[in-house]
C-alpha cells in the first residue's frame, strides 16, 4: 500500500528532504528493521537527471551515512552506458565514487526465476508466447541489505506504460535475456498501445516477477511526478512513498493526469529538445520520438535536437544493428526477426528499431550533434545542421507549446520530451488496451 504521499502545485526540494527522513523512520517499523547497517539505493541513470532523483539519492546517503549505514547505489542503468566519474558527480553530488556501482547487464547478473510463457502470452493478447528469464543484478539479489529503496520519476513510457517503480529492477538492473524479452514483448504488442497505459502487458509480467520472486526482499519506493511552472520549469507535484503497486497506480493516475498534452487535432510538425547533457545516443533522444509519434499528423515532420547525440546505440552491438538496418516498421521487423540472427541476439536492440520508426507515417529529422548528414539518413532519418536548428529554433526564445516562426511557420515545440506524452484525443481514445483500467 501507499505509505504516504504529497500532492501539491508545488512541493520544495526542503518538504521532499524531510519526506526521505519520514520514508526511513516509517520503514524500520512498517519493515520490522532492528537498525541500518546495509542500504541499497536504486536512483535512475542521468537520463533522468532533470527529475531531482540525484539530489534526493545524496540527501538519503548522507542522512543514512551520518549514523553510520553502509550505503551504496546502483543506478538503474538497463544497458545504457554506465556513468563517469563526470557524471556521477554531477548527478550524485558528493556521494564517493567506490560506493557507486555500474550495472553489468550481461556479466553481473543472477537468474531468479522465470516468467512462464503462458503468462507472457495471456498478457500480450497471443502476441508473443516467449518465456521472460528474470536474470537481475548480482549485487541485488546475493547480498544482504537491511533496505532497499528504489528512487524515481513516474512519467508515461514506451515499454511499461510509465516508468519507475519495478522498472527499477526488471529493466534498470536486468540482464540480457530479461532487457530482449521484454522490450520485443512490447514492440510486437505495439507501442501506441502501451505508452500511458497503467497496466501494460510487460508491467503485468513484471508485477508477477516481483510477487514470485522478490517479495522477501526489505524495499521501499519513493517516486516524483513533475508539472511544468507558470515559468515553464519543472516541478515536483506528487511524492508517493510505499512497497507495492499500489504506490505506482497513485503516482501513475497523477501523471496521466498532468503529463498528457491532448490535441483536437494532430500538429503538422513538432520541434523537441533533447538536452545535451542527458542525450548522447539516439536510443534515449528517441523519447522525442515515442512521446509525440501519437500527435503528429499523417505527412508532418517530427524535428529532433540534439546537441549531444554522438552515436546510435548505447551499446556497440546496438549501434551496429541500427546502422546495418535502420529504423523499420513493425510489420518489417518481425518479418526479418524471423531470420536474422544478429536480430535475435539482441532482441531489445530490434524492438529499438520498431519503436524508432514512424511507420512511414510522417517524417523524422534529426539534428545531432555529432552524427555526420550521412549516418543519419542510412538509417532513414533526414537531418538538419544542429547549429542551423539551434538558431531557428532557439531554446532560449521558444516557449512550449505553438510558436509562430518569423516567416510565418507554425510549430508545436516541447522542451522537455521525456516528461510527458502528447497525443491527440482519438488515438489516446482508440487503442487496444485491455489491461489499461486494471
Amino acid at each position: 500500500m501507499t505509505w504516504f504521499k504529497e500532492e501539491a502545485r508545488f512541493i520544495s526540494r526542503p518538504q521532499i528532504e524531510a519526506m526521505c527522513d519520514r520514508l526511513l523512520d516509517e520503514a524500520k517499523e512498517r519493515l520490522g528493521i532492528a537498525e541500518y547497517r546495509r542500504v541499497l539505493l536504486l536512483p535512475p541513470d542521468l537520463t533522468r537527471a532533470h527529475s531531482g532523483t540525484g539530489w534526493m539519492t545524496e540527501y538519503l546517503y548522507h542522512r543514512l551515512d551520518a549514523a553510520g549505514t553502509e550505503v551504496h547505489v546502483i543506478p538503474t542503468l538497463g544497458q545504457h552506458v554506465p556513468h563517469t566519474r563526470a557524471d556521477n558527480e554531477w548527478m550524485f553530488g558528493s556521494i564517493p565514487e567506490e560506493r557507486i556501482h555500474a550495472h553489468d547487464w550481461k556479466n553481473g547478473v543472477t537468474n531468479v526465476g522465470t516468467v512462464p510463457a503462458e503468462l507472457v502470452r495471456e498478457k500480450t493478447g497471443g502476441a508473443v508466447d516467449w518465456e521472460m528469464p528474470v536474470d537481475l543484478n548480482t549485487m541485488l539479489v546475493t547480498e544482504q541489505w537491511d533496505l532497499i529503496v528504489n528512487v524515481g520519476h513516474v512519467v508515461p513510457h514506451e515499454v511499461l506504460g510509465f516508468a519507475n517503480h519495478n522498472k527499477n529492477y526488471f529493466i534498470g538492473l536486468g540482464g540480457k535475456r530479461l532487457l530482449g524479452a521484454s522490450h520485443m514483448a512490447s514492440a510486437v504488442y505495439g507501442i501506441e498501445n502501451n505508452l500511458g497505459n497503467l497496466l501494460t502487458p510487460v508491467r503485468a509480467c513484471f508485477n508477477y516477477a516481483e510477487e514470485h520472486f522478490l517479495g522477501h526482499l526489505p524495499d521501499v519506493y519513493l517516486q516524483v511526478v513533475m508539472d511544468y511552472d507558470d515559468d515553464g520549469n519543472l516541478a515536483h507535484t506528487g511524492v508517493y512513498v510505499g512497497d507495492d503497486v499500489e504506490t505506482y497506480y497513485d503516482a501513475a493516475r497523477a501523471s496521466r493526469e498532468q503529463n498528457f498534452t491532448l490535441f483536437d487535432e494532430p500538429a503538422d510538425k513538432i520541434v523537441a529538445v533533447m538536452q545535451a547533457d542527458e542525450f548522447r545516443a539516439t536510443w534515449v533522444a528517441n523519447k522525442a520520438v515515442y512521446r509525440t509519434r501519437m500527435a503528429i499528423a499523417d505527412g508532418g515532420e517530427l524535428l529532433v535536437i540534439a546537441p549531444g547525440v554522438e552515436r546510435f546505440g548505447e551499446q556497440p552491438e546496438v549501434d551496429e544493428l541500427i546502422r546495418t538496418y535502420g529504423y523499420l516498421s513493425q510489420a518489417e521487423v518481425i518479418d526479418l526477426y524471423r531470420t536474422q540472427a544478429d536480430m535475435q541476439d539482441i532482441p531489445h536492440g530490434t524492438a529499438h528499431l520498431v519503436h524508432g520508426s514512424s511507420e512511414g507515417r510522417f517524417t523524422i529529422t534529426y539534428a545531432p550533434g555529432q552524427l555526420s548528414k550521412e549516418e543519419i539518413e542510412s538509417v532513414g532519418y533526414q537531418y538538419m545542421d544542429v547549429e542551423e536548428a539551434l538558431r531557428r529554433y532557439d531554446p532560449a526564445v521558444m516557449r512550449d507549446g505553438w510558436n509562430t516562426m518569423p516567416d510565418g511557420e507554425r510549430v508545436f515545440y516541447i522542451s522537455t520530451p521525456s516528461a510527458g506524452l502528447w497525443s491527440t484525443r482519438d488515438k489516446l481514445e482508440n487503442r487496444d488496451t485491455e489491461l489499461h483500467d486494471a
